[in-house]
């Protein structure tokens, strides 16, 4: 048999001055349940903590553990939250600290492990939008490990995944957060950065080391899904899985479109294709059809650009997903679709879109759009992908790199999301 550690349980005093190193031991920990496998601690101790120090086999308290996953962080700045900001619309982020608010009655604070980058992501830190306030830390695309609960807490406790998706707040009085459950409807809705809390504090997200909301808007993690890769579904994957759940394109043998193949795009062919749906992928890029059919498992792959091939497919579809955020013509894509079909706009072009007024009309055809899902449709897409192991692909990356990510996403040079390895690089 090979030599294990047997970890003693921490005291809430030892997780809170070891709440990486805590969050560390339950990812080593939540498929051995106490037994961990010698050679595998001693992997995420020179990964993640001190190169000097060793473990033996047998019985280790959680504090020796701890210390030997600890490592020395940055002193930058006062705060109990490191973080990287941008300053101004250059974009450029850099280190932060700032004070996480003290946990309410009815809060968690979540250790982040990993935190996904979102193209709005870039979008904001330069201002693109017209809205941004600085100093902003990114990221709603966040996953970690529940290290503290208030009093209040019923859904959660220490030691649980959780993940923190778009939202962290809304009004809880409107409609959309009464009774359809839809709260990114809610004319108050406060978004994971880039906004005030309801007490006028800004929202500061997931480019940092911890996060501290109600847990109300906290999800549950699955168990069989990888963390990192698990990161983006809190954006990309209830962005994707919404509009096919609303537009009722989720029934198998139904017949979609996926237009561009990137974050979003693949993970609506993934999402679509555990539906049992039929999935046809256009791209403006031949390069991708090995990608698309191979090993994402679309039915078919077009180029946009070839006429003929667009021909060939023309009045087939019932559906399409547009998950591209640049302009482009919609009449050919248009084409494709059956009488009465619906076309779901997912990106934000810097133009609007020339829209073919007559095919719509003539073929009553749909135009839609979706944004992200509430808390309650954003759990349901969470346990949708465990059952069909449904995950990102993903580039993982230290802080440190995250400013090179910017521009290589600018580029569209990323496979196909970048997710920060925060517990391995922003270390307070």
């Amino acid at each position: 048999m090979a030599p294990i550690i047997t970890v003693s349980a921490a005291n809430e005093k030892q997780i809170a001055t070891y709440p990486r190193e805590y969050a560390l031991f339950r990812q080593l920990d939540h498929t051995h349940k106490g037994k961990i496998p010698l050679q595998e601690a001693t992997e995420y101790v020179k990964k993640y903590g001190s190169s000097s120090a060793e473990l033996k086999a047998g019985d280790v308290s959680f504090e020796e553990l701890a210390k030997a996953l600890h490592k020395e962080g940055s002193k930058d700045g006062k705060g109990n939250t490191l973080a990287y900001a941008a300053r101004d619309s250059g974009g450029q982020l850099s280190p932060f600290a700032f004070d996480r608010r003290e946990l309410r009655d009815d809060d968690i604070r979540i250790q982040i492990t990993h935190c996904g980058i979102c193209h709005s992501d870039l979008h904001q830190i330069k201002n693109e939008w017209g809205a941004s306030n600085y100093p902003m830390v990114p990221g709603h695309e966040i996953i970690g490990i529940i290290t503290a609960v208030g009093p209040k807490v019923k859904n959660f406790k220490v030691g649980d995944r959780a993940g923190v998706g778009c939202l962290v707040d809304s009004c809880q009085e409107c409609e959309q957060c009464t009774e359809t459950k839809e709260e990114q409807f809610c004319a108050k809705a406060v978004q994971t950065y880039n906004m005030k809390n309801f007490d006028g504090t800004p929202t500061y997200g997931g480019y940092s080391t911890q996060y501290v909301l109600t847990e109300r808007f906290a999800l549950h993690i699955p168990e069989n899904l990888e963390m990192k890769s698990t990161a983006p579904l809190l954006c990309a994957g209830i962005t994707t899985y919404s509009p096919l759940m609303h537009y009722g394109l989720n029934k198998p043998g139904m017949k979609i479109g996926v237009i561009g193949l990137g974050g979003l795009g693949h993970m609506a062919v993934k999402i679509a294709k555990a539906m049992g749906v039929e999935v046809t992928v256009f791209s403006t890029s031949e390069k991708k059809r090995a990608e698309a059919l191979k090993t994402l498992k679309a039915d078919h792959f077009v180029v946009s650009k070839d006429e003929e091939q667009m021909n060939k497919v023309a009045d087939t579809l019932d559906g399409m997903i547009d998950t591209v955020s640049a302009k482009h013509p919609l009449a050919s894509y248009l084409s494709t679709l059956k009488v009465g079909g619906v076309v779901v706009m997912l990106g934000v072009p810097d133009e609007p879109m020339d829209l073919p007024q007559g095919n719509i009309i003539m073929r009553r055809l749909r135009i839609g759009g979706s944004p992200i899902g509430g808390i309650k449709e954003t759990q349901e897409m969470l346990n949708f992908c465990s059952k069909h192991n449904i995950t990102c692909e993903v580039e993982e990356i230290g802080i440190d790199y995250v400013n090179k990510a910017m521009e290589r996403l600018l580029k569209n040079d990323v496979h196909y999301r970048f997710v920060i390895d925060v517990q391995g690089s922003l270390i307070q």
